[in-house]
């Protein structure tokens, strides 16, 4: 059965408190203290020839972005790709919105987007890895990015949650953050899922949203091992 890829960044986390020091890539260059390392990989869904239908499944539609981990502790913001490599400096505007949101300290997964004219733009996106910084500046004021949520690894309290089962991990992400001023809503949210299994072609059901997703959904189970980090 296809699952998520385990990655267990932190020996023996469970959910205590844990403070790695690593690099802050803020604009700033200076030393933050986050709960996790900003090393840590995501959890990565798995190829499958059809949707799984057997057992307890959350399925969320594929997006059009660029896989984020997104760091707090404090003003320290950090964002890394998939890959490792920093983000923050491309999107000063994400970066900004976390130093505002009222939680002081997290650890979240997902993905930045860009929408232009009513759909996902990847290109908008590629466009924003610039060596200017005015450039990049410009960028995030006329196509600015907004940050979708897959997962929590750090709650607000600062427990490590990569050895919980994702209902748990979904319930803390959904109860992030506090306070939200009313103009950043849009900006920061969980991804649509479901726990009803959709049509094939359909990302969540039988109408496709209007942001250009893809049928191509990234699927979890809730109730397994192979749920957990």
């Amino acid at each position: 059965m296809p699952s998520p890829a385990h990655q267990k960044p932190t020996k023996g986390a469970g959910t205590s408190r844990l403070t790695a020091k690593a690099k802050a890539t803020n604009g700033g260059g200076t030393a933050g203290s986050f709960a996790l390392p900003v090393s840590t990989a995501p959890m990565e869904a798995r190829s499958a020839t059809e949707i799984p239908s057997d057992g307890a499944w959350q399925y969320e539609p594929k997006w059009d972005g660029f896989r984020c981990l997104a760091f707090k502790s404090g003003k320290e913001v950090d964002l890394r790709a998939k890959s490792g490599k920093p983000l923050g400096r491309f999107f000063p505007e994400v970066i900004a919105l976390l130093r505002q949101l009222g939680a002081s300290q997290f650890v979240v997964d997902g993905e930045l987007v860009i929408e232009v004219d009513g759909r996902l733009s990847f290109d908008a996106l590629q466009m924003r890895l610039h060596p200017a910084a005015s450039r990049v500046q410009k960028l995030s004021q006329q196509t600015p990015a907004r940050l979708i949520l897959f997962d929590m690894l750090v709650d607000a309290k600062g427990v490590i949650l990569t050895d919980k089962p994702l209902p748990i991990r979904r319930a803390s992400l959904e109860a992030l953050p506090p306070r939200m001023p009313l103009s950043l809503g849009s900006s920061f949210r969980p991804s649509r899922s479901t726990g009803r299994r959709p049509s094939t072609g359909s990302p969540l059901g039988k109408r496709a949203p209007p942001m250009g997703l893809s049928p191509s959904g990234a699927i979890g189970p809730t109730n397994a091992a192979s749920a957990r980090w």
